[in-house]
């Protein structure tokens, strides 16, 4: 499998290996998700870009894997993962709570070696200067599953299966701890450059708090707001797979 050995198969998902790529990027889902929500993105890249789509511990085929509820634990991990990748350029594309990882992952392997990526796209993310912590991973499961439906970015029928509740709301549980407790370091810009996007009507990240991760990157850096709630990505795929393709190179 083009890109992906043996030791990073239980991070890395690669649904189209491209073995005349010139650049790989790297796909972080939200909380609660996992990589197939990638899966459909990898038919409509060009041949010179190669997706991974990264599957965090503690679902699907790694359901029996504790959930990571440490950020600094996690990027940790997926650095380590990623860091070989490097052969080829690396761009990473985080969504909600995926961006913020995909940040603190950036972060790690520009300090590793001491080089920019290849590009970094943060999705219905706000900045981390207005990264709000929480409580809900305190709450009842009712009140946790509940946000699931409100974000609109999960087959309402799924919402009622009773088995996915079982099997998916520790999983939950995990990831909202995770990125609650979570606690950015303000630091050194990146020398990555920065994509921002978001949707008009996202009551997770406000349009301005998008837009701050401008200061997070001491080289280019550009907004794109499409219209739409939290999982605007998801109606607008391929408008936001165009503006990945601009920004890593091509047509």
């Amino acid at each position: 499998m083009s890109g992906v050995d043996a030791t990073a198969r239980r991070w890395l998902r690669c649904y189209r290996p491209r073995p005349t790529a010139t650049v790989r990027l790297v796909c972080f889902p939200h909380a609660s998700g996992s990589a197939p929500f990638y899966r459909g993105w990898a038919a409509e890249l060009p041949d010179g870009i190669e997706l991974l789509a990264v599957q965090y511990p503690g679902r699907l085929d790694r359901i029996g894997e504790p959930p990571v509820t440490s950020m600094d634990v996690l990027a940790d991990m997926i650095a380590e993962v990623l860091a070989p990748r490097r052969d080829l350029p690396l761009a990473l594309f985080g969504h909600s709570m995926g961006a913020a990882v995909a940040y603190e992952v950036a972060r790690r392997l520009e300090r590793r070696h001491e080089g920019p990526l290849s590009h970094l796209f943060v999705s219905g993310r706000p900045a981390p200067r207005h990264h709000r912590p929480g409580s809900k991973h305190l709450g009842p499961d009712d009140d946790l599953w509940a946000e699931l439906r409100r974000l609109n970015g999960t087959d309402p029928a799924a919402l009622d299966n009773a088995q996915l509740r079982a099997a998916l709301l520790p999983t939950l549980r995990a990831d909202y701890r995770l990125i609650e407790s979570y606690r950015p370091v303000e630091g050194e810009p990146l020398a990555t450059p920065i994509s921002a996007l978001v949707g008009d009507v996202d009551t997770e990240a406000a349009v301005d708090e998008v837009a701050a991760w401008a200061s997070y990157t001491r080289a280019a850096f550009d907004l794109t707001v499409f219209d739409g709630d939290h999982f605007y990505l998801v109606p607008h795929r391929t408008k936001v797979l165009a503006g990945v393709i601009r920004s890593l190179g091509g047509p």
